[in-house]
């Protein structure tokens, strides 16, 4: 529902808020008192066009603001989700308009693109009238509208499911098929590359450990004579560990005699001794690192040789090479149980395939039956709207051969206006006045079903009176009691129906040098007096005054 409506220094506005109520509220006024203009600054607000025509002379900008009590789970509400914004239930949208031509938009002040507020503004509001391009002229929207008239709405979501196993079935086929082609192509080659990499066994790292261990064993050779040497001096004949033994029981046996003089010397010693023996065991460990087979140095040095000619041959770091001999020996693999599996795949496909069909053919066929359910209930709204002799129909037109998500149907509205005439597209074939009947018709059909909360028609009523304008009225009445409709209007029956009166005027400013749109909210008196107004044109008599009692009292 639409709350609240703020216009700020656009064209004949300065400042102006509206405040609607829930069920018809219309809009009245003389020609040119700036109703095209509120409709321009709404439309803008709901992601429309910008002009820099809009903005009022002598301003650098002009802003216009919707505020809407948007229900959890509305479209509007997914798609502020989808667009990482906050919903906080109460929807403000806030267009602004600068006098060079560029615009802003915000949702709930946070900046987005014109096209999110646009996105936003039609699931919130359809205009219909002068902005038709907000409506359900759009014939890309027909099939969803026939679908919420019928309630399909679960049948659509089984068949979009359907439709997503069928699409997984067929890429996957696809792909196996595509898989098996190409090793088809190479086959000789791939079994004899998957045979030789087989043959090879390569591992991950294998290259570097193997080159680690060659270079150990070729520089153990060039330092071997230093470490015996070095093993001979500490732990050889010329050792001075047993000399230094002997030392250290000499001055264990004195060292009753001057303990404080011969400890100290005893401990050092002692440390000494035993770094020797540490030392002595590192160079055992790196002369045993040092002694290597020859033998064992020849098979490195051809392993690497063999790794590293199989890189170059295919191409391929030898790091990379285990994870190419598993891709080849998948490839092989698939030519030889592929055929096996791509008929499991085939076998899925059609499955899937004929599952979504029987769906779609079944959804198809019951859109065909309530598309004639739809035409009966609309061609019985077109006599009273003096559209009498015009037929309303629904175009369902199944093709197979040309699946979707949402079916195999293209559903378009089509009208003929007149008995012998060509039917057509709706947009195409109906003239203004005739589009307008045509759409209260089915909106009066679907009610709130496939509409957005708020509907928007722009004189409707335009070129018909008398009882014509009293059945316009009456139904935009009856939509009022689903949805909430706002109506600018020149027809006092319809605005008779209205629950909600406003009345546009146009003002004389600083001594008439300017002029200002003003938007009062009529009492029951007044709302008489604007009525009679409409019936008698400039000079409001009794009888216009009568005749507008007795309008507002059949309405009531």
């Amino acid at each position: 529902m639409l709350a609240r409506l703020s216009i700020r220094d656009i064209v004949l506005i300065e400042r102006l808020d509206i405040e609607f109520s829930r069920g018809l509220a219309v809009l009245t006024g003389e020609t040119g008192a700036g109703k095209s203009i509120l409709l321009d600054a709404f439309a803008l607000a709901l992601g429309g066009r910008g002009d820099a025509g809009l903005v009022r002379h002598g301003t650098e900008q002009g802003q216009v603001t919707a505020m809407f009590d948007v229900p959890k789970g509305h479209p509007a509400a997914r798609i502020l989700a989808e667009n990482g914004l906050d919903d906080t239930g109460e929807m403000i949208l806030r267009r602004v308009q600068l006098a060079d031509g560029r615009t802003r938009a915000f949702i709930n002040d946070q900046a987005i693109s014109v096209q999110t507020l646009k996105a936003v503004g039609a699931v919130l509001v359809e205009i219909h009238g002068q902005h038709d391009e907000r409506a359900l002229v759009d014939a890309s929207t027909h099939r969803q509208l026939l679908d919420a008239f019928a309630g399909h709405e679960k049948d659509v979501t089984a068949l979009e499911a359907l439709w997503e196993i069928r699409r997984t079935a067929g890429t996957a086929l696809d792909e196996h098929r595509a898989g098996m082609e190409r090793a088809a192509r190479e086959a000789d080659y791939l079994r004899h590359a998957s045979q030789e990499l087989k043959t090879l066994a390569p591992k991950d790292g294998e290259e570097t450990e193997l080159a680690n261990r060659r270079t150990t064993m070729m520089q153990g050779e060039k330092v071997a004579t230093d470490l015996r040497e070095a093993q001979e001096a500490i732990g050889g004949s010329h050792s001075p560990v047993s000399a230094l033994s002997a030392a250290v029981r000499r001055l264990e046996r004195r060292a009753a005699n001057a303990p404080a003089l011969i400890e100290p010397a005893v401990k050092a010693i002692d440390i000494a001794i035993n770094a020797l023996e540490e030392a002595d065991q590192h160079l055992s460990a790196a002369l045993a690192a040092t002694d290597f087979d020859p033998a064992e140095l020849e098979r490195i040095e051809e392993r690497l040789f063999a790794l590293r000619a199989a890189s170059r041959k295919y191409s391929t770091p030898v790091d990379l090479l285990a994870a190419l001999a598993a891709q080849y020996a998948g490839d092989v693999a698939l030519i030889d149980a592929g055929a096996d599996q791509l008929k499991k795949l085939e076998a899925a496909a059609t499955e899937a395939d004929k599952r979504y069909a029987a769906a779609a053919a079944k959804l198809s066929a019951a859109r065909i039956k309530a598309a004639e359910k739809l035409n009966k209930a609309v061609n019985a709204e077109l006599a009273p709207l003096k559209l009498e002799r015009a037929k309303f129909m629904t175009q369902v037109e199944a093709n197979a051969a040309a699946p979707g998500p949402q079916g195999i149907d293209r559903v378009e509205f089509w009208v003929q206006t007149n008995p012998g005439t060509k039917p057509g597209p709706m947009m195409k074939v109906a003239s203004g006045g005739e589009l307008s009947r045509f759409l209260l018709a089915l909106k009066v059909v679907l009610a709130d079903r496939g509409s957005a909360p708020t509907l928007v028609f722009d004189e409707i009523d335009t070129g018909v009176g008398g009882a014509v304008a009293d059945a316009i009225g009456s139904r935009l009445a009856r939509l009022a009691g689903k949805v909430q409709v706002m109506a600018v209007t020149h027809a006092p029956q319809v605005a008779a129906r209205a629950s909600q009166h406003l009345l546009i005027s146009k003002d004389a400013l600083d001594k008439g040098k300017r002029v200002a749109t003003r938007v009062n909210a009529l009492a029951a008196d007044h709302r008489r007096e604007e009525i009679a107004r409409m019936l008698a044109g400039a000079e409001i008599t009794a009888e216009a005054r009568a005749a507008a009692e007795r309008l507002l009292r059949a309405a009531s």
